[in-house]
């Protein structure tokens, strides 16, 4: 099957050529000539448009047809010397400066081959016919050379462009992050506000509530146990929010990470040694120390990996997994449980998104929040039913 390439699909060009060859097809003298012109058509209006046929290949057959209209129409005499034109620009187009030579060479010897028929015992080369016969050969090599120094022009331009567009696209990218992040910024400054000042004016009447339902669970008479199991409840009840409160504070709470030099694989090792969870260590081994807040770390990894677990079938092991990549640490904690739905993957660090029935979306906030005070970045990819990745990308000290 013949594979286009679609950047070239139609041009005006190829609509004058094909007026251009069919004209001459139609002045030829005889079939013979007309299929040999239409041969030489077909491979110029395909050069370049089929990726299946290489230059070099169509250079080569365009210089034997070439080579045979020459012979067939009266060689050195023959009006299509001109077409030697056809394969030379093309190698001058497509092919570098010595392959461009390298079919100038062939070129002009495929002509001068057509000597090799004078008899020379009957015939003579005058002095004008060897004049003319040299300047149609250095025109031909002339052109060559002149083509492919444009052509080698326009290469170095096409190939500085793609550089500047490939680096506007990744700046562009960065930029778009950098506003996302912004963003994020700004939303979790504003809900962090409002998490503090809801959190304080929970904290008393809760207090109130718990010390009044311990009293009550206290002054209840035994012939009264649906009181003292009612304040039982009441006070479990307290403890269970001020615990989310708690949550919250830690979310609002301003981020000033105590750095220190720490060897990141000990931080996740004591994270995991605070779970019952089953992990798979594959760690790398050359990871430079990271200048890292090892306690807010350790809660970014247990909390990575609890979650996974959680998201894993019971007793399925969590893999956990350290690199370099572009100067920066990477962490990777990867599962194969349910993933993340679609509609959730692209906000799940933000407060109060999450997937489980009784979670309040705030554990991978905080994670993302303190991943951010260090300078890094975190990322997630996941595809529902097959598991998730979460990534932990850490600026490497330069210390």
């Amino acid at each position: 099957m013949i594979e286009m390439n679609p950047v070239t699909r139609f041009r005006i060009q190829d609509i004058l050529l094909t007026l251009i060859f069919g004209t001459l097809i139609f002045l030829a003298h005889d079939i013979s000539e007309r299929l040999l012109l239409l041969a030489l058509a077909v491979l110029q209006l395909l050069e370049g448009r089929v990726r299946s046929l290489p230059p070099l290949a169509s250079v080569s057959a365009q210089l034997i047809i070439t080579w045979v209209l020459i012979g067939y129409a009266g060689a050195l005499e023959s009006e299509y010397w001109l077409m030697l034109l056809f394969p030379v620009l093309s190698a001058a187009i497509y092919l570098s400066m010595i392959g461009t030579l390298v079919v100038s060479i062939a070129g002009v010897g495929a002509y001068l081959s057509f000597l090799l028929y004078l008899d020379f015992g009957t015939q003579q080369l005058v002095p004008e016919a060897r004049h003319i016969l040299a300047i149609r050969c250095l025109m031909l090599a002339a052109t060559a050379i002149t083509v492919n120094t444009l052509a080698a022009v326009i290469r170095a331009q096409s190939v500085q462009y793609r550089q500047t567009a490939e680096q506007l696209a990744a700046a562009n990218k960065s930029l778009l992050e950098a506003e996302a992040a912004m963003r994020r910024s700004e939303r979790l400054a504003a809900l962090g506000q409002l998490s503090a000042g809801l959190a304080h004016e929970l904290r008393n009447p809760l207090g109130s509530i718990k010390g009044s339902a311990d009293l009550l669970a206290k002054s209840s008479h035994a012939a009264d146990p649906i009181t003292k199991e009612l304040a039982q409840i009441i006070s479990l009840e307290v403890d269970r929010t001020n615990s989310l409160v708690t949550r919250f504070l830690d979310f609002a709470r301003p981020l000033e990470p105590r750095r220190e030099a720490v060897d990141v694989r000990e931080v996740i090792d004591r994270a995991v040694s605070r779970t019952n969870v089953e992990v798979i260590r594959q760690y790398a081994g050359s990871l430079p120390r990271l200048s890292i807040d090892p306690e807010l770390m350790e809660q970014v990894f247990l909390n990575l990996v609890t979650n996974a677990a959680q998201a894993s079938k019971p007793g399925e092991p969590v893999t956990v997994r350290t690199r370099e990549v572009d100067s920066r640490a990477e962490v990777s904690v990867i599962d194969h449980g349910c993933g993340i739905p679609k509609d959730k993957i692209e906000t799940i660090f933000n407060p109060f998104v999450t997937t489980k029935k009784d979670g309040v979306g705030l554990g991978l906030a905080i994670v993302a929040k303190i991943v951010d005070g260090h300078g890094g970045k975190m990322t997630v990819e996941s595809e529902p039913g097959k598991g998730s990745t979460f990534r932990v990308l850490l600026p490497i000290s330069s210390n």
